[in-house]
């Protein structure tokens, strides 16, 4: 399928026009970030993996009602998708305590909570992707009218709900994620749809025994072993096999980066 001129480049994809009028070619790279772009390397394999993880969660979805804007697979690293008009906000869903949220409250690691937290971020790297309120959202229009948060919100519980289920009948916890949503015209009408990833990039994954971390907190804190620990998922959820030519691969340095603190 060929592709058309490049769209947008992001730090782990890069979209381009699709062969249709409102599709565009999702196209997942090996970069790894953190920390807003500031620690970066390249592991070798992740955007294949993460792109048959996407691949194998949003079909999940869409099967059983949220729509997304994943059409299908192309190849190893790319996906047809709806061309969706994007909501400058990350929804953040919680169900344990790790991360800035116990960084910026000080509630011990590992706290598990009583119900699922959603939180709301808005994306923008040159402000550091800050946390806002709901009446920050709906104040500027980032997304229009209570009515459409309400549903993205309740689509956030329903996902989270699935995936729940879906992670711990293969051994993980579903720690934390982020979701993005947008509008797309389906069959005539425009509709919100999920829209970008969810891989071990995207969440935060634990062992169940071992809560040995399957995500890129693995980059993040130089725990090493970051490939395996997304070939782990993959082999959970049945998309690779032990015999899969998806091997293990080494992977650069992370360049050093001084970030300090205020």
């Amino acid at each position: 399928m060929n592709k058309g001129k490049k769209l947008y480049e992001g730090k782990a994809k890069i979209l381009y026009e699709g062969p249709e009028k409102g599709t565009a070619i999702q196209h997942f790279k090996d970069d790894a970030t953190a920390f807003n772009n500031l620690k970066k390397s390249i592991v070798e394999g992740k955007g294949v993996l993460n792109n048959r993880i996407s691949e194998h969660i949003l079909n999940n979805l869409n099967q059983i009602g949220i729509k997304t804007h994943l059409i299908k697979r192309i190849n190893m690293r790319e996906q047809l998708v709806r061309l969706a008009n994007i909501f400058p906000v990350e929804f953040i869903v919680r169900n344990i305590a790790t991360g800035s949220l116990t960084k910026r409250l000080g509630i011990p690691d590992g706290t598990i909570l009583s119900k699922p937290l959603i939180e709301y971020s808005y994306k923008n790297d040159e402000f550091g992707d800050p946390l806002v309120a709901r009446e920050h959202i709906l104040e500027f229009n980032w997304v229009p009218n209570a009515a459409n948060l309400d549903l993205i919100n309740e689509y956030c519980l329903r996902i989270n709900d699935f995936m729940q289920g879906m992670f711990r009948g293969v051994g993980i916890k579903l720690v934390d994620f982020k979701l993005e949503f947008g509008t797309a015209n389906i069959d005539g009408k425009n509709q919100i749809i999920l829209a970008d990833e969810i891989s071990p990039d995207t969440c935060r994954l634990w062992d169940v025994v071992s809560e040995k971390k399957l995500d890129k907190d693995r980059f993040r804190k130089d725990l090493g072993n970051i490939i395996q620990a997304y070939q782990e998922v993959a082999r959970r959820l049945g998309i690779i096999h032990e015999e899969s030519n998806i091997s293990t691969v080494k992977f650069g340095k992370p360049k050093a980066v001084n970030i300090k603190k205020k």
